[in-house]
């Protein structure tokens, strides 16, 4: 155990490092979900006047942990995107023929994607802030949509990182992330709130992890939380986390079997 968690460690500073030598990547993960929380808190201001919209009299604290998660899962979901590239490199190979955990592997890229989840999702919360939204569920609700966004990161970092090693081409890769992502994303409650929905999108959205996040981080943001739906919703991300780290990491064997 000691071991996994040493080469865990060891990997994450690795793409830390990687990091932290092109900044701008940060930045440019941050552009589109500033515009669109910008954009869309301005386009949508009077839906909030609908009859049955339920998600409060303020669109814009509505939609900030909508954006919140699609920026968590639509960076995730490109996770994979540097194992393409050890794959290309040949280093890939030379991890698995050394003693490297495969969990560790795993791991280390899902933490390293959850460290940028996290900055993003502060800088996103600083510009709601800036653009008039108030948050009622103040430092506790905070740190339950953080929680929500990484464990959201989690899952799609892992399944990413298992699209990776079984396609080993980046089109496909990309090709299955945005077949993905746009649908898991308008199916839930991210942009609107479901109950304006046709039936079937609700339905479809009580078992879309993407929904399980916002409703875990938009609850808690709240002045009086509905902490059941809460601790539920984190609770499924955090069970949806576990399988698909064991499913990524029996993938190694497969990328094995096939070179």
């Amino acid at each position: 155990m000691s071991i996994a968690i040493t080469h865990t460690a060891v990997l994450t500073a690795r793409q830390l490092r990687a990091f932290l030598r092109v900044p701008a990547y940060l930045a440019m993960n941050l552009i589109q979900p500033v515009i669109w929380l910008l954009l869309f808190g301005q386009l949508f201001t009077s839906v909030v006047d609908i009859p049955g919209f339920s998600g409060g009299d303020d669109y814009l604290v509505f939609l900030t942990p909508g954006i919140v998660m699609m920026m968590a899962l639509f960076g995730s979901a490109w996770a994979g995107t540097s194992y393409i590239q050890d794959m290309d490199r040949g280093v890939m190979d030379r991890f698995l023929t050394s003693p490297t955990s495969r969990g560790g592997m795993i791991v280390s890229t899902m933490l390293y994607q959850a460290v940028l989840t996290v900055i993003q999702t502060l800088v996103v919360l600083g510009v709601a802030w800036l653009a008039g939204a108030r948050f009622e569920g103040g430092v506790t609700g905070i740190l339950v949509l953080l929680l929500a966004a990484v464990l959201l990161t989690f899952v799609f970092a892992a399944f990413s990182n298992a699209i990776a090693l079984l396609a080993k081409q980046q089109t496909a890769l990309i090709g299955i992330s945005q077949l993905l992502s746009f649908p898991l994303m308008f199916l839930s409650s991210a942009i609107m709130d479901t109950s304006l929905s046709p039936d079937w999108v609700q339905n479809v959205a009580r078992f879309n992890p993407v929904e399980w996040a916002v409703v875990a981080g938009r609850q808690a943001l709240q002045v009086s939380p509905d902490w059941g739906a809460v601790w539920a919703s984190l609770g499924l991300l955090a069970t949806l986390v576990v399988v698909m780290t064991w499913l990524a990491t029996r993938a190694f064997r497969v990328y094995q079997r096939s070179v």
